[in-house]
């Protein structure tokens, strides 16, 4: 009898195809949809977050209240919405701020003169040795807590992390034969800088953004769970997270209803963060 054949080699994708990465899309996907409820939280909670009703307070899930209600009877489902907009808000307005200072301090470190970069990266330094929750507390117990004074500190302390890395891709280029080139045609500074560097800069700094958006959100919900952050009536996921402690004698969904949508935003931008880092850095693809 014959030997039998092998079976045949399944062949293999060309070398353009990408396989599907499973955990950037659940990531992209979810990061749409908080970003969509978000956007339109005054439209499709179902109650007023502010709007007590002690007779029907610490419920289960139900028709009327989706996810039941807190400790004041407020319902549980619009204010997690409503917090998706806050914590959201914070994290946006915080990196927003942080990235265009740090891109600044960042392009003037990596391309101004050696004395200037050293000054400027001796401040950095400085400001990332500070503990970072122990100087957020003194900052809002001198200060107050409020949405502002939350957004300022916590930008105030990311932005070291993004001068760092615009510094240090602005430092890789500015020798390179392209800028050389452009020097040698008479382009002055700015133009370098905003035209021809800041593009090659966009692409590592979105892949950080993404990153540290969990981060924030995260440091947001941990300071208004200790009070000193979004003060109510404003809904906010660490305040509730809190509220659920208090009482989770009396129910524990509280408590897991608050601390799910944290979970959910961390991971979704967490894998949406490492599919960006893979697809714009080849050095870092899976093989």
């Amino acid at each position: 009898m014959p030997p039998s054949e092998p079976p045949p080699a399944r062949p293999r994708p060309a070398t353009g195809q990408r396989r599907i990465d499973r955990p950037g899309l659940f990531g992209l996907v979810v990061c749409i949809l908080i970003a969509l409820v978000a956007l339109t939280a005054d439209m499709i909670r179902p109650h007023d977050p502010a709007r007590i009703d002690v007779a029907h307070r610490l419920e289960g899930p139900s028709a009327t209240h989706w996810l039941g209600t807190d400790h004041l009877g407020r319902d549980t489902a619009s204010r997690i919405i409503t917090g998706t907009r806050t914590a959201m808000g914070v994290a946006l307005l915080s990196i927003g701020i942080a990235v265009i200072a740090g891109t600044a301090l960042g392009l003037m470190a990596g391309y101004g003169p050696r004395w200037l970069g050293t000054g400027l990266l001796l401040v950095l330094d400085t400001i990332s040795s500070l503990p970072m929750i122990m100087f957020a507390l003194a900052v809002l117990t001198l200060l107050g807590p409020g949405l502002w004074t939350l957004v300022g500190t916590i930008a105030f302390f990311t932005v070291p992390g993004y001068a760092r890395l615009v510094r240090s891709q602005t430092m890789a280029l500015r020798d390179s034969p392209f800028i050389q080139a452009e020097r040698s045609m008479g382009a002055g500074p700015l133009r370098i800088l905003f035209v021809h560097m800041l593009p090659n800069v966009i692409g590592p700094l979105l892949v950080v953004m993404t990153m540290d958006i969990p981060v924030v959100i995260g440091l947001e919900a941990g300071l208004s769970f200790l009070g000193i952050g979004i003060q109510p009536p404003t809904p906010s996921w660490g305040s509730m997270l809190n509220d659920g402690f208090v009482f989770i004698r009396n129910t524990p969904l509280l408590v897991l209803f608050s601390g799910l949508p944290i979970m959910v935003a961390t991971l979704a931008f967490t894998f949406l963060g490492e599919a960006l880092r893979e697809r714009l850095d080849p050095s870092a693809r899976r093989i």
